[in-house]
């Protein structure tokens, strides 16, 4: 795996905690998670216009990934309906390496060392501490259960799109069809929110597609190192956005307990370097 690569990952996971920001500081996350999702659909619909298809058998995975995508969304809602964006986030993501690296075992073929299995048992580590007081005495269980389904959802389609990728024979023209069909999801959201979409100011639906935007570009930045590197290595350095989540919910969102949060992301940091050097 080159700098060059890590670089491109370690970006993703920056944009992608500033988005889930973003969704979890909405008054309606439901709605905003909607205008997110038709920030995917607006530059998608420019692209699938200008770009060749990708290649027949890359759609079946596509439209995996979308209906995925769209569990992915329901639970991250509720996730952050439930609990601060520095325990959810840490939770959501410190399971998808472990999950992603078997599935890749299971459906790929992929086998990681004995240093990149430690590094993910660091990451369990991490999540245990992280959600410590939900865990010990029942406080925050749903946002434990959403937490996890939410990453269970990630861990899904991130192989899925790594098979998907390999197969299309062009990255931007996966990444555009994926994107696109966001469509679908905004349009659900739209459907069950329009008498509040019509309502709402100008500054929130900017604020909604720009993180449709920033979400959009992180992922498509994954797809591309997908091309390049192990799916589990790829989804285990992404996770460092939980160091990223971590710093905005304690800067920015001013919620407590940040040296446990904090403690537990470093943690989780160190199992993903592990992860990232053995491969």
């Amino acid at each position: 795996m080159t700098l060059f690569v890590i670089a491109i990952i370690l970006t993703a996971a920056l944009l992608h905690a500033v988005w889930n920001a973003i969704v979890k500081t909405a008054a309606d996350r439901t709605t905003t998670l909607g205008l997110v999702a038709f920030g995917h659909v607006i530059p998608a619909t420019a692209m699938v216009l200008l770009l060749p298809l990708p290649s027949a058998e890359s759609f079946p995975y596509i439209l995996i990934s979308t209906v995925v995508h769209f569990g992915y969304y329901y639970m991250l809602g509720k996730a952050y309906e439930h609990g601060d964006l520095s325990v959810v986030y840490p939770i959501a993501r410190g399971i998808v390496p472990a999950l992603v690296s078997l599935w890749a075992v299971i459906l790929v073929g992929e086998v990681l060392p004995l240093q990149a299995w430690g590094g993910i048992a660091l990451i369990a580590l991490g999540i245990q501490l992280s959600s410590w007081s939900a865990l010990r005495s029942g406080v925050g269980r749903w946002a434990l259960w959403f937490a996890l389904g939410t990453g269970f959802c990630i861990s899904i389609y991130s192989v899925v799109d790594g098979i998907g990728v390999r197969l299309s024979g062009n990255t931007l023209s996966y990444w555009a069809w994926g994107a696109f069909l966001h469509l679908f999801i905004a349009g659900f959201v739209g459907i069950k929110k329009r008498d509040t979409l019509a309502q709402l100011p100008a500054k929130v639906w900017m604020i909604g597609i720009l993180g449709g935007l920033v979400s959009m570009t992180a992922y498509g930045l994954v797809l591309y190192a997908k091309n390049f590197a192990p799916l589990g290595a790829v989804s285990a350095l992404r996770e460092t956005s939980v160091i990223f989540a971590a710093l905005i919910g304690f800067i920015f969102l001013h919620e407590g307990n940040w040296m446990r949060r904090l403690g537990a992301a470093l943690l989780m940091a160190v199992g993903v370097a592990l992860i990232g050097m053995s491969v």
